[in-house]
């Protein structure tokens, strides 16, 4: 039976802490949707709109959310800002019909520090540091479950049967150098709580950012993250996820909030719902900036 009042609580959660978030950020001055620390272009579990159907199957990405700074002090050197997100995995079926398959939900707060280099002979013209603390659940729904059968597709591949509860809150911190038209980062994120508890508390990040002739660019984020060792139970050591997008600012056609991208991703699912599963697919398709 599929747990239609707890899909409804998580729904209405969202849509409370939203519209308290957005309360708040009118009441202070100049509050901007513009956030301090740029997005990561290629970090798939960074809040954006997008809209991404994968090439290998018959399924789509569709991520709803977005950062936004409340406070940035007078100098520009420190912000307080805001995180909300959904990241669904929907299947294509007939007459125009995308059942979700599964979907995480993820709320938070970021605070914000930069400062610039005045270096000449230096690539790159400033330091950048974003700290957040966040909470993410993973939930399956309806395209997970087979009504003729009365069962959950696929149940006999997950490590603690279907449903199970998927929770996490982390500790998440990104150090970025950048210019104009290139950046590099790395990260680290510590898990505070999670259930289940066999997952490891610890990940990794690095990524970069390049600009490219015509209003594109090239960007990829590498990600080491608990690898599931099904004889053990829990994880055990990490494995190596990347996610490469080469993309296409609309900048030249009036568009300047919109991007064209591509993304081929290999490695460990973004999704609590398969935490444990590796996955390797292409997707194209469009992301909005707010």
């Amino acid at each position: 039976m599929i747990h239609v009042q707890k899909q409804k609580y998580h729904i209405a959660l969202f849509a409370a802490l939203l519209i308290v978030a957005f309360s708040a950020g009118t009441a202070c001055a100049g509050p901007t949707l513009r956030t301090m620390f740029a997005p990561l272009l290629a970090d798939p579990l960074e809040p954006r709109i997008a809209i991404m159907p994968r090439i290998d199957d018959e399924s789509l990405q569709l991520d709803i959310g977005t950062s936004a700074d409340l406070f940035q002090s007078k100098n520009g050197t420190f912000a307080f800002g805001i995180d909300f997100g959904t990241y669904s995995l929907l299947l294509r079926d007939d007459n125009f019909k995308f059942p979700v398959d599964t979907i995480d939900y993820l709320f938070g707060a970021s605070l914000t520090w930069k400062h610039p280099i005045e270096k000449d002979s230096f690539p790159f013209s400033e330091l950048a540091a974003r700290f957040r603390i966040s909470h993410i659940s993973s939930h399956f729904e309806d395209g997970h479950y087979d009504e003729e059968t009365d069962t959950w597709i696929d149940e006999e591949k997950s490590p603690f049967g279907i449903p199970f509860t998927y929770s996490r809150e982390f500790l998440n911190l990104v150090v970025a150098l950048s210019s104009e038209d290139h950046r590099i980062y790395l990260g680290y994120q510590f898990l505070y709580h999670t259930i289940p508890d066999e997952i490891s508390r610890h990940s990794f990040q690095a990524g970069a950012e390049i600009s490219t002739p015509g209003n594109t660019y090239l960007a990829a984020d590498y990600k080491l993250l608990p690898k599931w060792d099904d004889k053990a139970g829990k994880t055990d050591g990490f494995r190596g996820t990347l996610n490469f997008q080469a993309g296409w600012r609309l900048t030249g056609l009036g568009l300047e909030n919109i991007r064209l991208a591509y993304n081929y991703f290999n490695g460990m699912s973004r999704h609590g719902m398969y935490f444990y599963d590796d996955e390797s697919f292409s997707t194209v398709g469009i992301l909005i900036d707010l």
